[in-house]
């Protein structure tokens, strides 16, 4: 008899796993079940300001498996990756996938339609700054509180898909954040980064440890012990063709390391390690002229570009801290004080 109860007991354990992998999973207006995929909006209704939606897509694969959450559009006019995430969701084949994939296309629609810099055009303020979110705030922090519930707190993974925004020159880099907090989110988040593909990457350990106050997309994943990256591969708010394939290579690739996709698992051979970086910003409005480019070597002290008044007079010229390499260069005229000029990252050797 005590076999018997142990069988049905097995039988009625195994009926409900059964059940629950089968069920339609929806986000917002998008569903799907196991061996689907399913688009879709995430309403972000008006409150002090207007509203929104966030547009996605659910791929279920036919097995078993973990959720990856890769967001798109975070900044408006940062296109690669956008398009890189409509070839995913066409090319992802949920009959081999194990798992589920979630395709956020477009995270701040308002400055994407716009195509308005960093800024929303509703608030004024950064998507990629206000996280966790509030429910009764402006849009963008309605937006982060609606990404946060919808789709970070549903994901295993997380990777957050920028590119040089539209003033930005941008050579390919990807973000590891490891705070020190969860050693198996820091450890699993440093091969997803070999795993994407970037072979330059930024080690940035100074990101917030407040759940109530994590700022970023990827560390509010992070913080919540969900392995997660920040990667950037495009620039000039163009969908430059290699870009948008580096993009989507990123993902597959990351697919295979998770196992959620067969195949064999690359990692980068050869990264090249910063250890730090550091955001150049301008004293002044006026006009920038920079003077190197994306990619480029500098050394301590190097004029890295000039900022002048409306009538072309000089007044800053703005020096690399320490030497390195120029992970990006704002490349329009048009500066603002307070705004990026550009970015420097210090390499090492090994990591």
């Amino acid at each position: 008899m005590r076999s018997l109860a142990l069988l049905v007991v097995g039988c009625v354990a195994a009926a409900r796993v059964s059940a629950q992998q089968a069920a339609t999973l929806r986000i917002g207006s998008a569903a799907a079940r196991p061996g689907e995929k399913g688009s879709g909006f995430v309403d972000v209704p008006a409150g002090v300001d207007s509203g929104t939606r966030v547009p996605l897509t659910i791929v279920r694969g036919k097995d078993p498996g973990p959720t990856l959450a890769l967001i798109a559009g975070t900044h408006g006019d940062e296109v690669a990756p956008v398009i890189a995430l409509q070839r995913v969701r066409r090319e992802l084949d949920p009959v081999r996938l194990a798992g589920t994939v979630l395709l956020v296309h477009v995270a701040n629609l308002p400055s994407f339609l716009r195509r308005t810099i960093y800024y929303s055009p509703i608030d004024g303020k950064n998507l990629n700054r206000v996280y966790p979110g509030k429910r009764d705030g402006t849009v963008s922090e309605r937006i982060a509180d609606a990404i946060t519930r919808e789709i970070i707190e549903r994901a295993d993974y997380l990777v957050d898909i920028h590119a040089g925004d539209g003033n930005e020159s941008l050579r390919p880099y990807t973000y590891w954040s490891p705070l020190g907090l969860n050693a198996r989110a820091d450890s699993i988040a440093r091969q997803m980064a070999l795993a994407w593909g970037n072979d330059y990457i930024v080690i940035d350990t100074a990101r917030p440890h407040d759940l109530r106050a994590s700022v970023y997309t990827q560390n509010t994943a992070h913080l919540r012990g969900k392995p997660a990256l920040t990667t950037e591969a495009g620039y000039l708010g163009v969908p430059a063709e290699d870009m948008v394939t580096r993009n989507v290579q990123g993902v597959f690739r990351l697919l295979r390391y998770l196992k959620m996709l067969p195949g064999e698992v690359e990692l980068v051979r050869h990264p090249l390690w910063f250890d730090r970086s550091e955001v150049l910003r301008s004293p002044g409005t006026g006009i920038w002229y920079p003077l190197v480019e994306r990619g480029h070597a500098v050394q301590k002290g190097a004029v890295i570009g000039v900022v002048t008044d409306f009538f072309g007079d000089t007044t800053a010229a703005i020096a690399a801290p320490f030497a390195g390499v120029m992970l990006y260069v704002v490349a329009t005229p048009a500066i603002s004080a307070g705004e990026p000029l550009g970015m420097v990252g210090h390499p090492v050797e090994e990591r």
